[in-house]
């Protein structure tokens, strides 16, 4: 996001400094040329002057100090100069011979004609382009000569880029600014737009008490930080009054639930001895079955609480030991009902769970593999390691589950068609509870053997 931010604003002052500065230098590219020009000739109409008595004389060749003007000149401005009369014949210039025919430059004719001339052409003689400036020579009313300046064309054009050297080096001061502030904007805005992000993820997470810094970042980002706690305050006061509710009130019926339960099996024992009609008999037992049921209904909601409240620090657990363990205690009941444990992969696998909540998390998977395990058939415990985490799988052959049964099999109180009456349907719900108060999840999956893996994936110890 800083990058992008960065990028942008950089992107946005070259864009305005483009659409302002390529005009201009344009603009600055021909006004330089002009100004070159025009001082060109300037020292062109001046050189006429002085040479002027001399050609009308014809002592302009034999004038030393003519010459030795015009020598200094060449030097310091690094051109070409000569003075012709009105023949086109050189008759003044320290690259030319005395006498040397021009007839054949247009821009001396020009010249020579009373008019000015300046411009470009290709130079035979040099092999290279020249710029040239060629003024007459007048006395009078009358045109004794010309003098003409060259230079080459190329030295022309970077005495014109030399010059525009100085706006670039503006331009580029400009777009190391435009990234300073870019970097120090993305950096205000930023760095607390992500903490920001950081800690929505948290309360995401399952993290209620976390809150955003309030002090970072401009106005509008210090509101938005007071308007996250806010909302993380109100959702974390929502769930804890939807906890002590779902706690306080199995507490509640507890009491009750059992008081009715001695009075219903009070019930039966009196209509045991009695009692001739078998339907009245059969009532009270389904009433005292329901209440049995009701009573794990409770016991799971008080256990589920539990694991919302735990708030404990993981601890660092051996899956296959742990199910090895659950594997014995498990192993007669599954026998009378002729189904076979079997863990796969007993070296030592570490991951991070919270005390306790392994043992509860299979426990709550065998038993519910138990339930739909056909006779002769075996359940499955796998533990292995998956890339940074350690994964626990429990894989029975009963009759399976749709997509969006298995999706849905992690609500409260979900059962699945046809499961085994008496259930609370608050099992799997306190499995992924337990794993995700470690960092871990849970998931149902398709099974080869045409029945469900329960997968329950959690975290590894770092360097583990």
């Amino acid at each position: 996001m800083r990058r992008r931010l960065i990028a942008v604003l950089v992107g946005v002052v070259v864009l305005v400094l483009a659409v302002q500065d390529l005009p201009l230098v344009g603009h600055l590219r021909v006004v330089e040329r002009d100004r070159l020009v025009t001082r060109l000739e300037r020292d062109a109409f001046i050189l006429a002057g002085r040479v002027e008595e001399d050609l009308e004389a014809g002592t302009a060749d034999d004038n030393a100090v003519l010459l030795g003007l015009v020598e200094r000149y060449e030097v310091s401005e690094d051109v070409s100069v000569v003075v012709t009369d009105t023949r086109a014949l050189a008759v003044l210039g320290p690259d030319f011979d005395v006498g040397e025919d021009f007839s054949n430059r247009p821009e001396i004719l020009e010249a020579l004609a009373g008019r000015p001339e300046t411009g470009e052409r290709d130079s035979v003689t040099l092999g290279q382009r020249l710029f040239y400036v060629s003024v007459p020579v007048l006395s009078g009313d009358g045109v004794v000569g010309a003098v003409r300046i060259t230079a080459p064309a190329s030295r022309v054009d970077e005495e014109v880029a030399d010059r525009l050297w100085g706006l670039g080096l503006v331009v580029a001061i400009s777009v190391a600014i435009a990234a300073f502030a870019a970097l120090v904007m993305a950096w205000t805005v930023t760095r607390p737009l992500s903490r920001l992000s950081e800690s929505a993820a948290r309360l995401a997470g399952g993290s209620l008490s976390e809150r955003a810094p309030e002090g970072e970042g401009p106005p509008e980002v210090r509101s938005l930080a007071r308007r996250f706690n806010l909302m993380a305050e109100q959702i974390e006061l929502l769930v804890a009054r939807q906890r002590a509710f779902a706690g306080t009130a199995s507490h509640q019926l507890r009491t009750p639930l059992t008081a009715l339960r001695i009075r219903l099996e009070s019930l039966a024992a009196a209509s045991d001895g009695v009692s001739s009609d078998p339907a009245l008999t059969e009532h009270i037992h389904e009433a005292i079955a329901e209440t049995d049921r009701l009573h794990r209904m409770i016991e799971g909601l008080l256990a589920l609480t539990r694991a919302e409240e735990a708030g404990l620090a993981p601890v660092e657990v051996d899956l296959a030991a742990i199910a090895a363990e659950r594997i014995d205690y498990w192993a007669p009941l599954a026998g009378e009902r002729g189904v076979e444990l079997r863990l796969r992969g007993d070296d030592p696998e570490i991951a991070l769970a919270v005390a306790g909540s392994v043992e509860q998390i299979i426990d709550n998977l065998v038993d519910n593999a138990l339930d739909v395990a056909p006779l002769g058939s075996e359940i499955l415990l796998e533990v292995e390691r998956a890339g940074e985490r350690t994964e626990l799988r429990i894989i029975d052959a009963g009759p399976g589950l749709s997509e969006t049964d298995r999706d849905m099999a992690f609500d409260r109180f979900w059962r699945a068609p046809g499961a085994t009456p008496g259930g609370s349907g608050l099992g799997l719900a306190i499995v992924r509870q337990l794993a995700e108060s470690a960092g871990g999840s849970a998931r149902l999956d398709a099974a080869a053997t045409g029945g469900v893996a329960a997968v329950v994936s959690l975290r590894r110890p770092e360097g583990r």
